[in-house]
């Protein structure tokens, strides 16, 4: 089960404990409102109908969620952002992964192929064991001993690198802590480190989201026939700006709409200059 997936089941598990409401709307409508009282944040009914639909009941097709509200829903259950809720959240028994490895190293040895040595991996039936012998004594290293933990764990992936940044194997070997920004028109990925004022606004690390959410800046180039049910659109002040996947506006905060064919013949294409 997908961190997201998880996330939308943990909030509504927690709005239907405590609503008499029995359908889907119900409880969207109580959520939002629970929402807004504790956070003073908005996610409209709408929204986390079709969450629902998507990640509950998948009678939709799984729809991107915005890194803020993926945050504020997580804040809702009590997280600080949701890469706590990703890396503390611990799944209960009775889910369909009963076994949590846990890795320590003792930090008082001197070397690193000792404290490889003294790797302990703790199963929940409690049932423990050290390092094999095999592995201390044909020399295995750092690699080969992550490449077999992950093995034996299912954690094995391999990600796409952002711009500039070297992912470790598998998460393990990675010492850095990846943020992004919003740079007008698309995210771009930074060190969660840099204290440049520029970058006040950063958010945690999201790959799909900075791949494919970004701001159409030549919106003279959309017409009906090829932006109709493709685009997104959020007005503000009177200015109408298109974004190429659903979400909120990180210019202003608003959430995004599906563009229709009138908001596309009204705001997109050329648009003859006013006599």
């Amino acid at each position: 089960m997908s961190k997201r997936k998880l996330l939308i089941n943990k909030v509504f598990e927690k709005i239907k404990a405590k609503s008499d409401k029995d359908t889907k709307n119900g409880w969207a409508t109580e959520l939002s409102d629970d929402i807004d009282k504790k956070l003073k944040f908005t996610i409209s009914i709408k929204t986390l109908s079709r969450y629902y639909d998507s990640y509950i009941t998948g009678t939709k097709e799984e729809t991107g969620i915005e890194t803020l509200i993926l945050n504020k829903l997580s804040e809702y259950l009590d997280y600080k952002d949701f890469a706590d809720f990703s890396r503390t959240f611990i799944k209960n028994d009775d889910e369909a992964n009963k076994t949590t490895v846990k890795i320590s190293v003792d930090n008082d040895e001197g070397s690193l192929s000792e404290k490889l040595s003294n790797i302990i991996i703790n199963i929940t039936n409690e049932q423990n064991f050290k390092m094999p012998e095999f592995m201390k004594k044909n020399g295995m290293g750092i690699m080969e001993i992550a490449l077999l933990i992950c093995l034996a764990t299912g954690s094995v992936f391999f990600s796409k690198k952002p711009e500039g940044k070297a992912l470790g194997f598998a998460g393990i070997l990675d010492s850095q802590l990846h943020c992004m920004y919003w740079d007008k028109s698309e995210y771009k990925p930074i060190d969660c480190k840099d204290k440049k004022p520029i970058y006040n606004h950063k958010i945690p690390f999201d790959y799909e989201r900075m791949e494919y959410f970004k701001r159409i800046e030549r919106k003279d180039t959309l017409t009906v026939d090829n932006a109709f049910g493709k685009v997104w659109y959020s007005k503000y002040n009177g200015e109408v700006y298109f974004f190429t996947d659903d979400g909120v506006d990180p210019n202003n905060g608003r959430e995004l709409r599906k563009a229709t064919e009138y908001i596309i013949d009204k705001y997109a294409g050329i648009q003859e200059e006013a006599k």
